[in-house]
């Protein structure tokens, strides 16, 4: 079993998130810059066992493509020319720089350390990882019960 690897990829910086080996607990790798982050991915995966990566896929409300969908598209073609065979899953994002705002006020992180962006983004990783870990666990409670 290896790792699932989690991105919030952004214009400038790409948030990174990563389970533990047993995919129990999700936790936050720091941030790249997005130009960078499609090598350091391959490095990561060459040095650790990774499953899958989970790509943030921001959308509006309405359910359309947001248009940050435009420096997604890139990192994620880069990805599969760099590591076919890699399981890449985009992932509803919505509303995760939000949450991650929130926990970190909620957290008790002053407000200088708040602002730098990516705190923010490493944040946002992890909350991708592990809402996509809990829909998971729940299709396959789902499936098991039926």
């Amino acid at each position: 079993m290896g790792r699932l690897l989690a991105l919030d990829v952004g214009r400038k910086r790409t948030g990174i998130a990563v389970t533990d080996i047993l995919q129990i607990v999700p936790g936050g790798l720091g941030f790249q810059p997005t130009y960078q982050v499609a090598a350091w991915v391959r490095e990561y995966c060459t040095s650790e066992p990774v499953d899958a990566i989970i790509v943030g896929q921001p959308k509006q409300v309405d359910n359309t493509p947001s248009e940050s969908m435009k420096y997604i598209v890139p990192v994620v073609n880069r990805l599969r020319k760099l590591l076919p065979g890699m399981s890449i899953i985009p992932y509803d994002e919505r509303f995760t720089t939000v949450m991650a705002e929130r926990a970190m006020i909620v957290g008790g992180v002053p407000k200088m350390k708040r602002r730098e962006k990516g705190l923010a983004d490493e944040i946002s990783a992890v909350i991708i990882l592990r809402d996509f870990m809990e829909s998971r666990a729940y299709e396959e409670y789902k499936l098991s019960k039926s």
